[in-house]
């Protein structure tokens, strides 16, 4: 007699896989496009091998701590879907406020750069909501740039990518808006070792010093690189209003503010340009 490995069920599946519920739901629609009503309407049936092994396999590396956003290859930033992977942050929803903001700010036809740009979401995210704009959009890393080309290419194929060490590759280019999510998290910040954060790459996340090394070289080069009346605008830390305000004023920035994300945090502070 011929061996029958036995197969569980959907709901055999999900109940011992360990995951907390919205897990399993994103699990089940990325491998086979299942809505949340599929366990109820079709948990008793014989899940597909296929299925099976590779929610399984995954399931296994969520547990280990592993970022859903990661497993699926995909993660949703302003109704937009982006290609992620480890070698950039994953979105989170904070950074719509710095979108939200760089788009009431922007001329028409006004040319904007997105600083450090990870898997592209500002810029992208900017250049899909306002096609008439000039978008340019850098970063350091080989791995966060084959990801924000491809996002590019696919949602918004008019957007600049270029690698530069912040401003090195812009030459003398001028821009009515600057953007910035720069890695802002201090050194010793034991964040760094728990959640997500264990398993996105660490040159995204902290700046080895205090938090504020790199927008201090924000700061200082964009300077010269707004136009009369441009902005600045970049992400921190939920305790890093007050210095990034004292930081734009002592640099000669106009109309200092912070804004506070939806939590009611500091998350967003810029001014205008040095007149």
């Amino acid at each position: 007699m011929l061996y029958t490995p036995y197969m569980p069920t959907y709901q055999e599946l999900a109940r011992d896989s360990g995951l907390e519920r919205p897990d399993i739901h994103a699990l089940f629609h990325h491998l086979g496009g299942y809505n949340r009503a599929f366990l109820i309407t079709h948990g008793d049936e014989m899940a597909e091998p296929a299925f099976a092994e590779h929610f399984t396999r995954l399931a296994a590396r969520r547990r280990a701590g592993e970022p859903v956003a990661y497993l699926l290859g995909e993660k949703e930033f302003y109704s937009l879907t982006f290609n992620v992977g480890p070698g950039v942050l994953i979105p989170r929803p904070d950074t719509e406020l710095l979108v939200d903001l760089a788009l009431e700010r922007l001329p028409q036809g006004g040319a904007l750069v997105d600083l450090g740009t990870g898997s592209g979401i500002i810029a992208i995210t900017i250049a899909h909501e306002r096609p008439d704009a000039v978008v340019t959009a850098l970063d350091i890393s080989d791995a966060a740039l084959d990801i924000a080309r491809g996002n590019a290419a696919r949602l918004a194929p008019q957007v600049r990518v270029l690698q530069s060490d912040w401003y090195a590759a812009l030459g003398d280019g001028q821009f009515a808006v600057i953007v910035s999510n720069p890695p802002y998290i201090e050194q010793d910040d034991p964040h760094l070792e728990k959640g997500d954060l264990r398993f996105e790459p660490r040159s995204a996340l902290t700046d080895e010093a205090d938090g504020l090394a790199h927008i201090r070289t924000i700061i200082d080069g964009a300077r010269t690189r707004l136009l009369p009346g441009g902005w600045l605008l970049f992400e921190h830390g939920f305790d890093q209003g007050l210095a990034s305000r004292d930081l734009l004023d002592a640099a000669g920035f106009g109309a200092v503010q912070t804004w506070q994300d939806i939590a009611g945090m500091d998350r967003v502070s810029g001014g205008l340009a040095p007149a």
